[in-house]
């Protein structure tokens, strides 16, 4: 049986699949088309002015078989668009549909369509907190990505972007999706649009105006009005007046990282009529910010990098398309390959290297591996696996080259001349931050209008030409990556053919001199070195030390990914695939270890780890795994805290760290803290694996003011993944607690739990915590303060209940002193609906009780979980709690009055609560309460009379005798008890209590599953042979 086309694999995953419909769009088209990809700059020379297009165009897909009448434009109400002519709407929409129905394999020109509605499954979507920018590649992000959970998202179809989510009352006007390169928002944006002129979705807006700023960047020269620039682009709306008042308007402004020129927010006039004519750039800046057509829709797609390009305030809504999460990215390769066993042998191949797994986040990499691992991975094909970034897109490269030249019976001489005037276009483009190109970019690198239709023609899975509204053509490489890698392949070409240094002949492009590079260099004893050899490059080494300096100093890390690529070429296993398709002239000799010492020098010489992870993957594309390795044999012997590590060995720890493929679930500082490094040194070191784990144990550390500022910025990140943080017994005290929450406080800290148990924590820093709390309320679910010595804190704490976001949950006050006055504030804390609360060994008394329980009857208190341990309540306080489960019977569902003088008669009292049909306590824990016979009858009557909710019932150390179990057995029996752990450690029972409970077993043996009898003298034999029926449940 073949493989199934494109198109039945996508039908067969949207009816076969049992995950959850997040498969990103651009990842299913990938399946059978490498992804589209886009990028840009700010800066560049002007742009021509094209003709715009014709008002009616012919459908692109006209010739396909399929029928045409089911997705047909639907006719406008015209009751929706008062004054507009339905001719001119119908026309409008038939425009758009034509345009955005098709995706293309290779180039338009081609005309090799695929139906968007096919193929198309719907985008995974997630509401993100902020628009602002990363300064890591694109790849680190996605490293960081993968770690978040999906609890944690807040998913969106994107035919809802404009809409408010639960709990979301303010309009939204203008939406910021961004995501990485190739991840899917421009399909996004074809989707959404093509559903509109169907007649789908969002069927309230009356006009969708897409303008992407690939094509924008063609006219950015002419002076004009939002009228003429609406009619350049849409002639047939040229009777149309567009006003904010006439239609409900949206506009597309899709790839805002690919916009050349500024804009200018700040500086720009402010413009209110959309007939005067301006300049584009502030057409574009009045119309996100509101001043031309306030009512009018807007979203702006964008890669990360160029996000903040908008201010903040300008946005309503910041949304992110996410990438291939685990399962699905085994998903994708076995609907891809339709060799299951062949697509396993691909999933364990990718996952035995953490760098290309992390990797298939983006969906173009999967098709890339699928397309090279198929075939290596087969039978028929023999050489080295891929195991390296570089080699797998090598192996892409010489593939895609072989298909070409059989296809087209090239000759192999020309494909040099392609792969490099290709990969000078990649590498000066890259070095300018421009991912699409226009011509005049092609022909800065010697390539004229025919040669880039015939390179896109020949490659159209490496190269692309598109034409856009404008008819304006339009180049980019099939994904960034793919660009990176061809840079690098030219700067390496460049120095193996030509013996020429690319980076020196990008300075004299830019005029500069060649010295002013040197003075960046980060290590000085390699300048004198380099300026010998400034336009010469006499070996690898030396042009991988220049070109891992110039990514260092470029603040966004955009040519890390160069760099790994760079590295790996100079590997024997890469030139030979060149050589083999006579694009390198002679495999040449390289030393690595220069290069290796150098970056081990660099790696030495850092202050911050984190800043060292991408020199670790050059290392790793070199083959060098000696630091890797070393540290890798101190974590699994367990020598890593008895080590004094260097400062090259700390680095390497954060890299294996980060890069595990084990989850980063939970770290614990004290792994890692030995006599060599103070608890502050191995924090300090580490914060970037702090950063990336969901929960951290600091406690008990000796922890200073210095990692309680640390901790702060781990907080105060926003790509942090801290949820979970433990800082109990480390000395904060009023100042550290004061450092500690300048992060708790910022927005982007999400911490959901926090443990500052014996911390010093006082009434002033109390004061600070609640402040930090009131700024950033939307997150904090559980606060432990056990054994702080708050005093007049808790109402402090309380106080928080005023805040409408408050979220907190689970209030811990353990030892602090509180007396009847606190646990009037403990009260008013009950109000704001904690589902748990901790008040052990609190002083409560009778008083105390009767306040908390005036809380705890009131239907609208919804506390699940009460810990009442060694609190002072005696027999008098329980009447008040029982008259709380009686008024209040609904919610509260573990109830612990371990260590409490209750006696039989308090007891007694919890009964009559108990019983009440509408109790829905499941878990009673009454160790050492002084209970005896009185009271197990009383325990007994209340499972007779509500017994299908109480599930586990604790009653050591209390002296029941044989007298008190047989009174309970007597509840035990009946077939509707729920009850599944019954612990009667210590309880002085003997062989005729045993007796009793056996019996009860016996008239009701599907429940119990957990029967603790520890420390009685029991008959033993009784209870055995029930354990040993398979008739029972029971575990002893």
């Amino acid at each position: 049986m073949g493989r199934p086309g494109p198109h039945s694999l996508i039908q067969q995953e949207r009816s076969d699949s049992a995950v959850h419909s997040c498969v990103s769009m651009k990842s299913d088209w990938s399946m059978s088309h490498p992804p589209e990809m886009k990028g840009g700059d700010k800066s560049q020379s002007n742009r021509q002015i094209l003709r715009p297009r014709p008002a009616v165009t012919e459908p692109v897909c006209k010739k396909m078989k399929y029928d045409e009448s089911v997705n047909q434009p639907q006719d406008f109400n015209e009751s929706l668009c008062p004054g507009i002519s339905h001719t001119v709407l119908n026309t409008f929409r038939s425009n758009l549909k034509n345009k955005f129905e098709c995706l293309y394999e290779g180039t338009v020109t081609q005309r090799n369509p695929t139906l968007l509605n096919e193929i198309y499954t719907e985008l995974y979507i997630t509401e993100s907190e902020s628009g602002e920018i990363s300064n890591e590649h694109e790849v680190r992000q996605i490293e960081t990505q993968s770690r978040r959970t999906a609890s944690e998202d807040k998913p969106i179809k994107c035919r809802d972007i404009f809409r408010a989510l639960p709990g979301q009352d303010k309009p939204i006007r203008t939406v910021l999706t961004k995501g990485v390169a190739g991840i899917g928002k421009t399909v996004s944006v074809q989707k959404f649009i093509l559903d509109w002129a169907e007649g789908k979705e969002n069927q309230d807006v009356q006009l969708i105006f897409p303008l992407p700023f690939r094509e924008i960047n063609l006219i950015k020269d002419k002076t004009l009005s939002l009228s003429d620039l609406l009619q350049v682009f849409f002639p047939e709306i040229k009777e149309m007046e567009i006003s904010s008042d006439e239609y409900k308007v949206l506009f597309i402004f899709d790839g805002l990282d690919e916009y050349r020129f500024p804009l200018n927010f700040k500086s720009n006039e402010t413009l209110l009529d959309v007939t005067k004519e301006t300049s584009v750039d502030v057409l574009l800046t009045n119309l996100i910010v509101g001043n031309l057509l306030p009512s009018a829709l807007i979203w702006i797609t964008s890669r990360p990098a160029a996000a903040d390009l908008v201010p903040s305030e300008c946005v309503h809504r910041v949304t992110e398309v996410r990438g291939f999460n685990d399962p699905q990215k085994e998903e994708y390769f076995r609907k891809r390959v339709s060799d299951q066993s062949l697509a396993e042998r691909i999933i364990s191949h990718l996952k035995s290297s953490r760098s290309l797994f992390i990797m298939c986040h983006i969906p173009v990499f999967c098709w890339i591996s699928a397309a090279v691992l198929e075939k290596m991975l087969s039978r028929a094909e023999r050489g080295e696996i891929p195991k390296t970034l570089t080699q797998m897109y090598t192996h892409f490269l010489t593939a895609q080259i072989n298909i070409k030249d059989t296809k087209y019976n090239d000759n192999k001489d020309t494909d040099t001349e392609m792969v490099f005037k290709l990969g000078k276009l990649a590498f000066e483009q890259l070095d300018r931050g421009n991912l699409i190109f226009y011509e005049e970019d092609l022909r800065e690198c010697g390539i004229d209008e025919t040669e880039a239709s015939v390179y896109s023609g020949l490659c159209s899975q490496i190269f692309r030409e598109e034409s856009g509204l404008y008819q304006g053509k339009v180049f980019c490489f099939v994904h960034l990556s793919v660009q990176e890698h061809l840079a690098a392949l030219y700067v390496h070409l460049s120095c193996t053919n030509q013996n020429i240094n690319a980076f020196d002949q990008i300075l004299v492009k830019k005029n500069l001199q060649v010295s002013d590079l040197y003075k960046r260099t980060v290590d000085d004893e390699y300048n004198s070195k380099f300026y010998k050899y400034s336009m010469s490059i006499y070996s690898f080494s030396e042009l991988h030390q220049r070109a891992v300096n110039e990514a260092l100093h470029r603040k966004n890390g955009h040519l890390d990914l160069f760099v790994r690529f760079l590295c790996g070429l100079s590997m024997k296993t890469n030139q030979s695939l060149l050589k083999d398709l006579k694009i390198q002239k002679e495999t040449c000799c390289y030393n690595k270890e220069e290069t290796v010492t150098f970056i081990n020098n660099i790696i030495r010489k850092s202050q911050s780890p984190e800043k060292s992870i991408n020199l670790f993957h050059c290392l790793n594309e070199l083959g060098d795994h000696s630091l890797i390795e070393e540290i890798q044999h101190y974590l699994k012997s367990g020598k890593i805290k008895k080590i004094e590590l260097s400062v090259s060995q700390r680095s390497a720890l954060v890299f294996v760290l980060l890069t595990s493929e084990q989850e980063m679930d939970m770290f614990c500082l004290s792994k890692y803290t030995g006599s060599h490094m103070t608890p502050d040194e191995v924090l300090q070191t580490l914060l970037p694996v702090i950063k990336a784990t969901k929960s951290a144990q600091l406690d008990d550390r000796n922890l200073t003011e210095i990692s309680f500022t640390h901790l702060a910025s781990v907080l105060s990140s926003n790509c942090s993944c801290l949820r979970d943080l433990d800082l109990s017994g480390n000395y904060l005290g009023n100042y550290g607690v004061e450092l500690f929450c300048a992060g708790l406080k910022n927005p982007h800290c999400k911490l959901e739990k926090l443990e500052l148990m014996c911390c010093g924590v006082t009434d002033k820093g109390c004061a600070v915590l609640a402040s930090a709390l009131r700024s950033n309320p939307s997150h904090l679910r559980e606060l432990n303060l056990e054994w702080n010595k708050l005093g007049k804190g808790v109402k402090l704490l309380t106080d928080l209940q005023r805040n409408p976001y408050y979220k907190l949950e689970t209030l811990r006050f353990n030892d602090m002193y509180v007396t009847a006055e606190g646990c009037a504030a403990l009260a008013s804390a009950l109000r704001s609906n904690p589902s748990h609360l901790n008040l052990c060994e609190c002083n409560l008394g009778e008083s105390g009780m009767k306040l908390l329980s005036t809380v705890l009857e009131n239907p609208q208190c919804t506390v699940k979980t009460l810990e009442l341990r060694n609190c002072g309540i005696t027999a008098e306080s329980c009447t008040a709690l029982a008259s709380a489960l009686r008024s209040n019977p609904s919610h509260l569902r573990e109830l612990d009055l371990t260590w409490n003088h209750l006696g039989d008669t308090g007891v007694t009292l919890l009964s009559a609560g108990l019983e009440h049909s509408h109790c829905k306590l499941e878990i009673l824990k009454l160790e050492h309460c002084a209970i005896a016979a009185e009271g197990c009858a009383a325990l007994a009557s209340a499972l007779r009379s509500n017994p299908s909710h109480l599930k586990q019932l604790d009653l050591t150390w209390n002296h029941l005798g044989d007298t008190g179990v047989t009174l309970l057995s007597a509840g035990l029996e009946n077939p509707y008890c729920k009850l599944e752990m019954l612990r009667l450690r210590y309880c002085g029972v003997t062989g005729e209590g045993c007796a009793a409970l056996a019996s009860a077993l016996r008239s009701n043996p599907e429940h119990l599953r957990e029967l603790d009898l520890t420390g009685n003298k029991l008959g033993v034999h009784l209870i055995s042979h029930l354990k040993n029926d398979p008739l029972y449940k029971i575990g002893l």
